[in-house]
């Protein structure tokens, strides 16, 4: 549309074809901005470089400076490598759940906790949102309606894992309960 309207002012304004080239350029540069985004967040790089730490707190970050959501998030600095699978799991279920936090549930703020324990990695997402009607939840937890959901709760049960979603008029919590294979387990056994 741009482009077109670029043509008709090079014949009938030129004065105003300068002022159209820069718009033009901005949305160029915003687009490319949002394609690098997008095709980074379809599988993050810095999750195979650097782990899951490191490829959470830089989603975190990017994603506050864009939405203005305050999000705590809580995972050690040094928090031991899983299996490449499960830490993509987690980056996934964690990236679901903020983007829906963003979208739908009003809530300024997130918070993310990334524990392990022995054998077990439990991660929790949580906001203070005006969270799910209790029909909705019902629904939720019966059918896990809604792509993202149910892309939460296949990802979470292919991994042999099980998905909790809770939800009142003081925000939503989801959390998860994954089995602990580290990669070097994984390449063991």
């Amino acid at each position: 549309m741009n482009l077109a309207q670029l043509a008709e002012d090079a014949k009938h304004n030129p004065a105003q074809l300068a002022k159209d080239v820069k718009d033009a350029q901005v949305l160029i540069q915003h687009l490319t901005r949002e394609i690098r985004t997008t095709s980074y967040l379809l599988h993050p790089p810095m999750l195979d470089e650097s782990g899951l730490s490191y490829a959470l707190r830089w989603y975190v970050r990017g994603l506050a400076e864009r939405s203005e959501l305050d999000i705590d998030l809580k995972i050690l600095e040094n928090f031991e490598r899983l299996s490449p699978e499960m830490e993509l799991v987690i980056f996934r279920l964690v990236q679901e759940c903020l983007t829906n936090i963003h979208r739908h549930s009003g809530s300024k703020t997130a918070l993310i906790r990334v524990v392990r324990q022995a054998d077990r990695i439990y991660v929790e997402i949580q906001d203070h949102g005006r969270g799910m009607s209790q029909e909705r939840l019902a629904e939720v937890q019966a059918q896990g309606t809604g792509v993202g959901i149910r892309g939460m709760r296949e990802r979470v049960r292919q991994v042999h894992g099980e998905l909790t979603i809770e939800s009142n008029g003081l925000g939503t919590r989801i959390f998860a309960t994954l089995p602990a294979k580290t990669s070097a387990s994984k390449e063991q056994g």
